[in-house]
């Protein structure tokens, strides 16, 4: 994938062609080793061309407040019942958190192993369990 290819969207760097609805997993997940691949190329780009490039070079705390900035659009979104809206403010969310992710090395890959390990699990007996290793690990 040509990493300056026609790739635009709201963020000014990314659109993967939001029209297609894709119900494959594999589909999906080969959507998002894509777009990593964009932002991984990105990344170390001209801040004055790339919306990734500038935000890795304003840093972690610039990422991370782009990231909240987007969860608060979801809620207000999803809050109005507003269908679209929130399928577009979700899609930004997920770019940003996949920047916050690249930013400590991850990919969504780690984050697919890890709903693929939780698969099958009850969220409540999910959440029991860390909080027990939680408590354990503080020794209380």
């Amino acid at each position: 994938m040509d990493p300056q290819g026609p790739l635009r969207g709201p963020w000014g760097a990314v659109w993967l062609g939001a029209a297609r609805r894709h119900t494959d997993m594999a589909t999906s997940n080969d959507t998002l080793a894509r777009l990593a691949a964009v932002i991984d190329a990105r990344r170390t780009g001209d801040p004055d061309k790339s919306y990734v490039a500038r935000l890795f070079r304003k840093g972690t705390d610039a990422i991370l407040k782009k990231v909240g900035e987007e969860a608060t659009e979801v809620v207000m979104a999803a809050k109005d019942g507003a269908r679209e809206r929130l399928v577009g403010e979700v899609a930004d969310l997920w770019f940003h958190t996949m920047i916050a992710l690249a930013q400590f090395g991850l990919t969504p890959a780690d984050v697919l192993a890890e709903l693929e390990r939780r698969e099958g699990q009850s969220g409540l007996e999910e959440f029991a369990a860390r909080k027990l290793q939680k408590r354990e690990s503080e020794g209380t």
